[in-house]
């Protein structure tokens, strides 16, 4: 999606927006019942061919089996089931209150869909990413192309062959390829888009959709901080933060990105997360089942690149096998705020170790950054807990431990500033794909035409009297 900018003319030739829009206008996917039928498919899927995609998710990133199954399949099969116990109540109508002066009158909010929605998904989660908008687009009643990554290669193809077999090929495409592909699917006109991926691309992608004025959900990324105070149990933290960072490679958007640590906890904390190391991935972890491994040659070489301009010391890993994309579990102690590792999201298995003496100068500098995805703090002190959340911006929050926040249905899932906009999961994820209209109704006869002119005395001194 590299060559897609804000150059590039939209596509005048008739696409797949046009085809899934004509859908739209039969009704087909209006019902209720139509929804349940194809989100009760989607999670038939996940249960009849979750080895087929474990196993090409382990072609694509060596994720271990029970990661893949655990983050992929079966998390979002059971999202599918709670957005199936809830649909219908989601798409009713809602009563609202209408005031004295406009009775007799009802009002209510009505959910409709949106019509033919885009759904571009990323490499590092790639059947997550994909299949949950994805069924909320079709809960919320819409038709919904989807593009896998072309850089998860067998999940794109697992993707392409399931997706068709389950869902109702009238309402549902499948668009397999690369930046070409992206960019005629962005030049058509849609009636929304959802992308998951780098901010660099999630530009590109709301530029070529302003030519339609077509809205966009960005789900980014960011450097997600996570603060240590010295009033926790180092080992809990070690267990927490070495399984969030190194999950899936550390090629995960709500990953830890670095460590903010209070001095005198540093090296305790630092101990804790060598012995964690061990004891999750052995002595020699290019030899673990449980680690991931880099996506492609290009962020291999991206990881190699900023470990060698750190300034930091070593603490734990710094090798890597280009072959076999395997990049061991880095830890990087004396960081500083202007290290080359600070400067982006390092989206890989490196986690650098910032200490700071004073926390009112660390959430300052806080502050001063891009807003993340996620910040996360460990600390046992209820009045910092609630500075932090009252004091930063972050798409959310997590208190002693990290990237669980996904696994609560109800939470919104989003980013704010320059990790995102808009958000899904829950009731959020059917309100993105669906637009809320307002109607009122009222009687052909009944109301007290005070409100029309002309306008006398009597008029004016009722209407200021009523109002």
């Amino acid at each position: 999606m590299a060559s897609l900018g804000p150059g590039v003319a939209p596509t005048t030739r008739p696409g797949l927006a046009d085809r899934l829009r004509t859908t739209f206008a039969t009704g087909l996917t209006r019902p209720v019942e139509w929804r349940r039928r194809q989100l009760g498919q989607l999670a038939r899927m996940l249960a009849n061919d979750a080895g087929t995609l474990t196993d090409a998710m382990a072609d694509d990133l060596g994720k271990p089996g029970l990661e893949a199954w655990l983050t992929d399949v079966v998390a979002v099969r059971r999202d599918i089931e709670g957005i199936l116990r809830h649909v219908d109540g989601w798409a009713a109508p809602r009563s609202v209150r209408v005031p004295w002066t406009l009775q007799p009158g009802r009002a209510q909010t009505v959910p409709e869909p949106l019509g033919a929605v885009l759904v571009i998904g990323p490499w590092n989660y790639p059947v997550r990413c994909l299949v949950l908008p994805l069924a909320f687009a079709l809960a919320a009643g819409n038709t919904a192309a989807v593009k896998p990554s072309e850089l998860a290669p067998a999940t794109s193809a697992a993707l392409a062959k399931l997706l068709p077999s389950y869902l109702d090929e009238a309402a549902t495409a499948v668009a397999q390829g690369g930046p070409d592909v992206a960019q005629d699917l962005l030049g058509q006109q849609w009636d929304h888009v959802f992308f998951t991926g780098s901010g660099r691309v999630g530009r590109l992608v709301m530029a070529a959709a302003a030519r339609h004025l077509t809205p966009v959900t960005l789900e980014l990324g960011g450097k997600n901080p996570a603060i240590v105070d010295g009033s926790v149990d180092m080992d809990v933290v070690a267990r927490r933060l070495v399984w969030g960072k190194f999950l899936n490679a550390g090629q995960t958007c709500v990953a830890p990105d670095y460590v903010l640590v209070d001095r005198q906890a540093e090296s305790p904390l630092l101990d804790a997360v060598v012995r964690r190391l061990s004891r999750f991935y052995g002595d020699g972890p290019a030899a673990s089942p449980n680690l991931a491994r880099v996506v492609n040659d290009a962020h291999m070489e991206r990881l190699v690149q900023l470990l060698d301009a750190t300034e930091g010391r070593l603490v734990a890993g710094g090798t890597w096998d280009g072959p076999s994309r395997y990049f061991a579990p880095t830890v990087v102690a004396g960081v500083s705020w202007d290290d080359p590792l600070m400067r982006d999201e390092i989206f890989g298995p490196v986690l650098p170790i910032v200490a700071y003496d004073d926390i009112n100068e660390a959430l300052a500098e806080l502050n001063r950054r891009d807003k993340p995805l996620a910040l996360y703090l460990y600390s046992g002190r209820p009045d910092l807990v609630e500075r932090v959340i009252a004091e930063t911006s972050s798409g959310s929050v997590c208190i002693n431990h990290n990237a669980v926040q996904l696994a609560v249905p109800g939470l919104p899932f989003g980013g704010v500033g320059a990790s995102g906009m808009g958000a899904y999961h829950g009731q959020a994820g059917f309100d993105t794909f669906s637009h809320t209209k307002s109607v009122l109704r009222r009687p052909e006869h009944g109301e007290i035409p005070v409100m029309y002119p002309p306008y006398g005395r009597l008029k004016s001194w009722l209407l200021r009297k009523l109002l």
